[in-house]
């Protein structure tokens, strides 16, 4: 059978984590849940982050029990039936297919905005060679360079937020101290929860981190840590930056909501007129580099769902190659290279490519994280027998609230990208039944 090189530590899984994510993933949405939550968005990121940790605990108790590359893909195989894990793992690769796509388009969009002689295809194009190369490597041989990429992140994004902290204390603000807190005289929970609907969308990618679960070099909790720590840093710089931006927000919610053209470039403004223009450009340039590099995680997530579903006969065997010298799965990443090169061209000339891909990974990201949490019923509870107190809580009281806070963040999808899922779903039933048996034994020999 073939196998990935255990080459990575805490560290790589942690810098991956985060580089997928984002530490300045909520600035392009701060105008849009500005305007939905009245002002409150610090308690958004507060509360989203809450509704993200049940996730995340799930994330990091079936990870420790099957260290699997496929990560959902093989919990739910395992924890409910192959063929539910297969579906599950047809649906995620909406998501894991999908988001490097939406990353390098944004990475393109970006750089277009600061270069704009160069066309957006062009720099998708760039993107995509330069990261697959990366990944194509391995990980670990580009972990130098990823490193560096995350530093520069943290170092633009802090320097942003002390000078804004400087800008505070010397200059007063924009908004009272709690408003972002408690919002204003139009805040309602009903508002609050569909802001948070949007903003646990800033959290995509830490999940990431579970697919390396088979290169981990260290001890095998290692990557339920990593994911924690992920989901706790994330947090954390959310919501401090978010403070920052909203007291020196010269716009209130009803400006917002009357000019939503402002929406998504609302906190590069306000880095632009109330701190520096200099630190703005290089806000802008940072999250233009820190997408493509996001998008690389993401593609390397791919290429480890691509290689577990193909190892197990679910997808064509040849996805399940791993180079020699590298022990990264080289067809995968190719695969995963190209599809992502196909639909950033198509989306770069098309209005409406961007919101259409997002819509799409929603989808999959939101339908594997429920599933993910009937996985640890099933597995815990039903199959291994937990008893007592504690297991009522951990295998059935937490999984339930984590689908509970999920589901209406999935209703609020935009219902193509609803229609879009469900032909995809058919599909992957379609291949289901006409692959069964084999992988079917495959993953009931496994579960033993």
């Amino acid at each position: 059978m073939q196998q990935l090189s255990k080459n990575m530590r805490f560290r790589d899984l942690v810098i991956l984590g985060l580089l997928f994510i984002g530490p300045a993933a909520p600035i392009g949405l701060f105008g849009v849940l500005d305007a939905i939550s009245d002002g409150a968005i610090v308690l958004v990121y507060i509360v989203a982050t809450l509704v993200m940790a049940f996730t995340a605990l799930s994330y990091a108790r079936m990870a420790n029990a099957l260290p699997h590359a496929g990560a959902v893909y093989a919990y739910c195989s395992i924890g409910i039936h192959p063929h539910a894990g297969f579906l599950v793992g047809w649906l995620l690769l909406l998501d894991y297919m999908f988001i490097p796509a939406v990353a390098y388009l944004f990475s393109g969009i970006s750089l277009n905005a600061l270069i704009p002689e160069v066309p957006i295809w062009i720099w998708t194009c760039l993107a995509v060679m330069l990261t697959t190369t990366l990944n194509l490597i391995g990980v670990k041989k580009s972990a130098k360079i990823t490193l560096i990429i995350l530093i520069f992140e943290i170092i633009v994004l802090f320097t942003v937020l002390s000078v804004g902290v400087w800008v505070i204390a010397t200059s007063g603000i924009s908004q009272n101290w709690l408003q972002p807190f408690i919002g204003g005289d139009l805040f309602s929970w009903g508002n609050l929860f569909n802001a948070v609907s949007i903003a646990v969308l800033s959290y995509l990618g830490f999940d990431a981190i579970a697919t390396f679960s088979e290169e981990n070099h260290g001890h095998h909790q290692l990557v339920s840590k990593a994911i924690i720590i992920c989901l706790i840093l994330a947090g954390c710089l959310f919501v401090v930056q978010i403070y920052i931006g909203a007291l020196l927000n010269p716009y209130s919610p009803e400006y917002l909501r009357s000019h939503p053209e402002l929406q998504g470039k609302a906190y590069y403004n306000i880095v632009n007129q109330e701190i520096n223009l200099w630190l703005g450009w290089s806000l802008s340039f940072m999250k233009a580099i820190g997408a493509a590099f996001a998008a690389m995680v993401g593609q390397a997530a791919a290429s480890r769902l691509l290689f577990s579903m193909g190892r197990d006969k679910r997808l064509p065997s040849f996805l399940a190659k791993v180079g020699k010298s590298t022990g990264v799965p080289t067809i995968a990443v190719l695969f995963a290279a190209l599809f992502n090169l196909c639909l950033v061209v198509i989306a770069a000339n098309n209005a409406k490519g961007l919101p259409t891909l997002v819509s799409f990974v929603d989808i999959g990201a939101l339908t594997a994280f429920i599933m993910l949490h009937l996985s640890v019923i099933g597995y815990f509870k039903l199959k291994k027998g937990s008893k007592g107190w504690l297991s009522w809580i951990l295998d059935i009281v937490m999984p339930i609230i984590g689908i509970v806070v999920l589901l209406p963040v999935l209703f609020h999808i935009d219902n193509g990208a609803k229609i879009v899922g469900v032909i995809w779903f058919v599909v992957g039933i379609i291949i289901l039944s006409l692959n069964k048996g084999q992988a079917q034994l495959i993953w009931l020999e496994r579960s033993k």
